[in-house]
């Protein structure tokens, strides 16, 4: 099965990787032509537009960093599809987004999967990173492979819009984590404790979490670098408070949480790591989270 990847960022790169080195046939495209040299040297074959990728795939996938770029996308390739190709969105979209592009792609033929994915662009580079497949049980079934390449374990959540559902979730409780995280952080430090002691405690404790065992070490390092924006992290948040206003559930800790990035966003751009949310509360009180032995980029 030959399938075409559409959008090489710092997630879908690694995704596209992956298969790259599982041997599936492959054709690559985004809109930078920098990233054309690492999928050569994988010898992946480039296209210089999204149509000429889609054109011969049985499955094209697409990694995008918006709803409207995935709608962009999708009006390209559609018309250029073979009958009977699929389409597998891996871009984090809001159920309805998602519902309303695989009935325009639908409506030409094409087989729809939403697989986003969770867990961080570390674990995408490894080829271990979770992948939540919402879609036919039959689809899933004949993109397995694919899929496994990909990620280490595979979700099959239910019908399509099942898998945006939750990724908003793990999302969602991953920012109000790296919020807290900080502030606990920060009441160590200032509390007088050793904050490499203190990570390790906490790491150990009822009150770890995976955003403290992954981005904590980012933030003890002072890069920050989880390959994430703020921008992004606001997106999935409005997402959240969508599902919550559709679904009568108040989101009190996430509607805290989303104002908290918007003050991250006014103070260091959209374009800021997203973990540089802890630092409003170290530039407020003028005291840095940093520790020795943490690394720079997660591995």
């Amino acid at each position: 099965m030959r399938y075409a990847y559409i959008g090489l960022g710092n997630l879908g790169g690694h995704l596209a990787a992956s298969l790259a080195r599982a041997g599936f046939p492959l054709v690559v495209h985004d809109r930078d032509p920098g990233l054309r040299p690492r999928f050569e040297a994988l010898g992946v074959d480039w296209a210089d537009v999204a149509a000429e990728a889609a054109a011969e795939a049985d499955a094209v996938i697409t990694c995008l960093p918006s709803p409207a770029v995935s709608e962009a996308v999708l009006a390209q390739i559609l018309p250029v599809m073979k009958p009977g190709a699929d389409w597998i969105e891996m871009s984090t979209l809001g159920r309805a987004e998602m519902l309303r592009l695989a009935a325009t792609a639908e409506a030409q033929g094409v087989g729809v999967l939403e697989c986003p994915v969770t867990g961080g662009v570390h674990l995408a580079a490894q080829g271990k990173i979770t992948v939540l497949a919402g879609g036919e049980a039959a689809l899933v079934d004949r993109h397995r492979l694919a899929l496994e390449a990909m990620g280490g374990r595979i979700f099959h959540m239910g019908p399509l819009g099942s898998a945006a559902l939750i990724k908003v979730i793990t999302n969602m409780l991953a920012f109000i984590h790296l919020v807290a995280d900080g502030e606990a952080l920060m009441l160590a430090k200032r509390g007088g404790l050793d904050l490499k002691t203190a990570w390790e405690a906490i790491a150990a404790s009822s009150g770890s979490s995976f955003v403290h065992e992954t981005e904590g070490q980012l933030i003890l390092n002072g890069s920050y670098d989880i390959a994430f924006t703020m921008d992004l992290a606001l997106k999935d948040l409005g997402f959240a408070m969508r599902f919550g206003r559709e679904f009568g559930v108040p989101l009190d800790l996430a509607s805290m949480t989303e104002q908290t990035f918007l003050k991250g966003r006014a103070a260091y751009g959209g374009a800021a790591q997203s973990t540089q949310i802890v630092k409003l509360l170290e530039d407020l009180l003028g005291t840095d989270l940093r520790a020795e032995g943490f690394p720079a980029r997660l591995e």
